[in-house]
């Protein structure tokens, strides 16, 4: 029988590990699934405290969910992302290069793509702030926490362009504002506005700012231009104990748009990320360049973007079938 006693990882890790992730501020949903990561890789290695691990073993969890459990590429990524932010900016200990590594394969599916008549029907299934947050993952290409997570002051109506802050590669992009959703706009605004005087009036109001906002403007949480275009219906208590609105929840958008895409009777499966494919893909059969398009979306490398190079292929395809042609 193993009495071998067990090690618990210091009760500080994690409370280090949040403190880190605010001060380089990441956003509460990165927090969270950093920290989960982080967790499983100390349960996969028995308990032990990283400060007892290195290279090998992080190579080994990382081979691990890409052999045992088959994860995509972007999972074993994002895992991989967490563990070195471990390293590097909690305990301070930098890894050597992970030359043993085995990559997850990168998945091969396709976006799902709506045409423009689908688009049209799925958002006339939708009505509300519901609408106006669907019709601008189409119309603006944002991924549905972007479009959560906008405050008033990253809409320019003079310029028609949003600012979307630290999405992926914490990286601020410009992204369009259609012209058809200007007026809904600044109607949704105004009621947004009332909401947030009311809160004023009853003690509240203040909204989470990211770290280095905050830095700059301490009492900006209470500021009308700081808050989110998407309030949540309700106040809570956030990871600072503060009671505060926070920004809609995204299960409310997804429900809102399964639900229309089964009144429509679509026969794909539309979520808030095909709307963005859709802008993507709509955008690039309209003769946009490629590169204009990834800066809008906000991609990386544009090999990215060239993956809905191969929607566009799949509706242009020359051959006849040779049934046609009996």
């Amino acid at each position: 029988m193993d009495i071998t006693p067990e090690v618990k990882p210091a009760p500080k890790l994690f409370p280090a590990i949040s403190a880190r992730m605010r001060v380089k501020n990441y956003s509460q949903r990165t927090e969270f699934t950093y920290v989960n990561w982080i967790k499983r890789f100390i349960l996969h290695h028995s308990k032990r405290h990283p400060r007892e691990m290195g290279v090998a073993e992080v190579e080994a969890f990382l081979n691990h969910l890409a052999v045992d459990k088959q994860v995509s590429a972007s999972t074993q990524n994002q895992a991989k992302s967490a563990l070195l932010f471990l390293y590097d900016e909690v305990l301070e200990q930098t890894l050597p290069p992970l030359n043993l590594l085995n990559p997850a394969k990168a998945s091969k599916k396709l976006p799902v793509v709506l045409t423009k008549q689908e688009v049209q029907a799925l958002l006339g299934g939708i009505a509300g702030t519901q609408w106006l947050i669907a019709s601008l993952l189409y119309g603006s290409g944002l991924r549905v926490m972007e479009c959560l997570r906008l405050r008033v002051n990253d809409i320019d109506f003079n310029k028609r362009q949003l600012l979307v802050r630290n999405s992926h590669g914490y990286k601020d992009r410009i992204t369009l504002l259609p012209l058809a959703l200007m007026h809904s706009l600044e109607k949704h605004l105004l009621q947004v506005e009332a909401i947030h005087q009311a809160d004023l009036a009853e003690g509240f109001g203040e909204v989470l700012l990211p770290t280095a906002i905050f830095k700059k403007y301490p009492d900006g949480g209470r500021d009308w231009t700081w808050q989110y275009v998407f309030p949540a219906s309700k106040r809570s208590i956030d990871a600072h104990n503060q009671i505060r609105r926070h920004h809609a929840d995204e299960k409310t958008v997804q429900r809102a748009i399964k639900k229309a895409a089964l009144a429509a009777k679509l026969t794909k499966a539309a979520t808030p990320q095909s709307l963005r494919d859709s802008f993507a893909t709509h955008l690039l059969e309209g003769g946009n360049d490629i590169h204009n398009v990834q800066a809008l979306l906000g991609h990386k490398d544009v090999t990215t973007t060239l993956r809905y190079t191969r929607v566009l292929n799949t509706d242009r395809i020359a051959v006849s079938s040779p049934l046609d042609v009996l």
